[in-house]
């Protein structure tokens, strides 16, 4: 869509996710990584393990990554990655949702992200559609009710109320989870209205409803600039 009024918001780091599987020394089910990657060699084989460590006990338990491959599958760089234990690394490690499948266990997201907005004061009554491009830093699958509440400063009751009306058009539905990015547009009740009497117009006689009733909206709203979510989704 080509519109002149356009924001970003974006979906930033703020923790690794927790690693949730059960402990063999205690209780515990939560996992921080340590920072930490092994590499063992037999000839030309390598082992690779990510490390973590229990937040109940701090042992140190491993998540195999390779298992008895040829040194010379890896790429040189992915492979002084893992023996220097680099932060990028252990990063895209910590957060892969197919090491998690391949290993039987979850990622706790909660606490992970925070949510940025570079948005201009925008009036919300103003007809001209306003275009968000949601970027993510991290997969973190949060809910897109929650994201606009935040990122609007608006209820959650008044998103579903805007969702609607028509004057948020999503790529998805509003109790989805995303975890990548998508945009949306912000329509202003002037523009939902002028669709709205041009259907009506189009529509057979005796199909229309009364246009004193079509699109009332609520008085007019400003975006904030910033919003930001400590909590998972």
């Amino acid at each position: 869509m080509n519109t002149d009024r356009k924001a970003r918001w974006a979906v930033r780091q703020s923790a690794l996710p927790t690693v949730v599987r059960p402990c063999p020394d205690c209780s515990g089910t939560r996992h921080r990584p340590s920072g930490k990657i092994r590499v063992n060699a037999n000839g030309k084989l390598l082992d690779v393990w990510l490390l973590l460590s229990c937040a109940a006990c701090d042992r140190t338990s491993k998540v195999p990554i390779h298992e008895r491959v040829h040194v010379s599958t890896l790429e040189p760089a992915r492979r002084v990655a893992y023996e220097t234990n680099d932060p990028q690394m252990v990063r895209e490690l910590t957060i892969s949702r197919s090491l998690a499948a391949r290993n039987g266990y979850r990622l706790d997201w909660t606490g992970t992200w925070e949510l940025e907005t570079r948005t201009p004061l925008y009036a919300l009554d103003d007809p001209t559609p306003l275009e968000v491009v949601v970027g993510f830093e991290l997969p973190a699958p949060v809910r897109v009710e929650r994201l606009l509440a935040l990122g609007l400063g608006l209820s959650r009751a008044e998103i579903r109320r805007l969702v609607g009306e028509g004057r948020i058009h999503l790529p998805m539905a509003l109790d989805a989870k995303a975890h990548q990015d998508f945009e949306l547009t912000i329509h202003g009740p002037g523009a939902v209205d002028a669709a709205k009497h041009s259907k009506l117009l189009a529509a057979p006689s005796g199909a229309r409803t009364d246009l004193g009733r079509a699109g009332s909206s609520g008085p007019p709203q400003h975006l904030p600039r910033q919003a930001a979510a400590t909590a998972g989704a």
